[in-house]
């Protein structure tokens, strides 16, 4: 019996974690709690040793001393202060009356917008809830199909989710251990098709059922001329301007992103006093729910370096590669099991939860597969995508759900869900099919500067290697 139960400590870790997730504690102190409690246990059995979970100490000190990770509070700022300042307002009201003239116009207008915020806010929170106050007592006053004016909302929020710089994208290149340049670089090609997909469906609906998205009548459409011109330019040029301080000085190696992020919060604050919206509440309104989405990560974070460390120790690591690596069907059959369950397991968990928890676990068996692992993360992104529009767990309709009037039925935003989860599951057919749409822009030759990574090398603290003490293998 005590044979069993030690050569099996790492599937009851794992079901352990499950249960606790599913009773609904705290994930941060599920990880920490379930990590400890094996933790003991395998040192009472013998299968590892006190000097072991001595380890942890440098885990901890891993997180805190991760530059990477300072890009979280930044990226989260910036994107907060964004959602106050009238951005959306003034993006949308220019791009609406740009398109106005013609049928689906808002439609159009929403998705631009909603890949526009997405790529300056970071969080489908805060694009599906600007874009659902803005927009859509717009679209029911003119007329446009309750169903699809909801879908649309929602599904342009979450655009956010794969657009660089995508908070998500910085996390998944810290969990991978990839570069936040190839993770941006990888993601350009899924975030143009998946923004071209919307706008073909509501070129067809626009076609087969005109009436649902009507154009704009004459009298709404105020602007025309060089005034429609320069309130155009008013509302996409400093966007646009704050995408290149981020992303274009990534790209061009000029700086980290953490350093990265620092500019966008301070380009942030500057289109803040832009749009004259700055001010000391919402300054502080920012700053507090940076603190409190930092505060989270790094407490998910630590408690996932907890399960983890004892995780591997009894051998949970080397039971789940080999139980994924030998699914009938190689790559596919990895591919398929991995889609399906992180399409389910997204129904429960948010993101982060995700990030930290599960991918860890998938991503040695996908690297000894040979799978591309910045394709692989960039798929399990637009995966989770899809997992936030689905009925009735879908996280994006809670939030227009809540910010919804009255008069808009559940019903609706269920239903009008179902075409554009089928758009976004297309978008991961196409990354499977054609893997080129993330690693052609990866496909680069590589060359190294001997002398830099020299006085790279020199440069390390002596305490940068960190080695696990204590481990002996679990006994048959």
């Amino acid at each position: 019996m005590i044979d069993t139960i030690r050569a099996n400590l790492g599937p009851m870790m794992f079901g352990g974690l499950i249960v606790f997730l599913l009773i609904g504690y705290p994930a941060a102190f599920s990880l920490a709690a379930v990590g400890l409690f094996f933790g003991f246990i395998a040192i009472e059995m013998g299968v590892i040793t006190h000097n072991y979970m001595g380890n942890l100490t440098f885990q901890l000190f891993s997180i805190i001393s991760n530059d990477l990770l300072l890009s979280i509070p930044f990226f989260t700022f910036m994107g907060a202060v964004l959602e106050r300042c009238g951005l959306a307002e003034d993006l949308l009201d220019s791009i609406g009356q740009l398109f106005g003239s013609i049928r689906g116009g808002l439609s159009y207008a929403v998705i631009f917008v909603g890949a526009i915020l997405g790529a300056i806010t970071g969080t489908v929170a805060a694009s599906v809830i600007a874009m659902g106050v803005i927009s859509l007592p717009v679209m029911m006053r003119y007329g446009y199909d309750m169903r699809h004016a909801t879908g649309v909302i929602a599904a342009s929020g979450t655009i956010t989710q794969l657009i660089p710089p995508s908070l998500v994208l910085v996390v998944l290149a810290d969990v991978m251990g990839k570069s936040v340049g190839d993770m941006y670089a990888g993601a350009i090609g899924p975030s143009i098709v998946q923004v071209a997909l919307f706008c073909i469906w509501v070129m067809i609906l626009s076609i087969v059922k005109p009436a649902a998205i009507p154009a704009l009548p004459p009298e709404a459409r105020t602007l025309r001329g060089w005034a429609l011109v320069w309130k155009c330019i008013r509302g996409i040029v400093p966007s646009a301007a704050l995408i290149f301080l981020v992303l274009g000085t990534i790209f061009m190696g000029l700086a980290t992103p953490t350093e990265a992020g620092a500019m966008g919060a301070v380009g942030a604050l500057g289109l803040a006093a832009l749009y004259r919206t700055l001010s000391w509440k919402l300054t502080y309104q920012a700053m507090s729910s940076t603190m409190r989405i930092t505060a989270m990560v790094t407490m998910i974070l630590i408690g996932a370096r907890v399960f983890s460390l004892v995780f591997q120790g009894v051998g949970g690591g080397k039971w789940i590669e080999h139980m994924l690596t030998g699914l009938p069907g190689g790559h596919v059959g990895f591919l398929s099991f991995t889609m399906v369950f992180v399409f389910f397991i997204a129904f429960f968990l948010d993101f982060f939860e995700i990030a930290f928890i599960i991918i860890p676990l998938l991503a040695p068996a996908a690297e000894k597969l040979d799978i591309n692992l910045i394709w692989f993360a960039l798929l399990i992104c637009a995966n989770i995508q899809t997992s936030f529009m689905h009925p009735p767990f879908g996280f994006a309709l809670f939030y227009l759900r809540g910010i919804a009037p009255p008069t808009v039925k559940s019903r609706d935003i269920y239903l009008g869900s179902i075409p554009w989860i089928v758009l976004q599951l297309i978008l991961v057919a196409l990354m499977i099919a054609f893997p080129q749409m993330v690693t052609y822009w990866l496909d680069k030759p590589v060359t190294l500067d001997p002398a830099a990574l020299e006085k790279q090398l020199n440069s390390m603290p002596s305490f940068g290697t960190i080695e696990l003490q204590g481990l002996t293998p679990p006994k048959p």
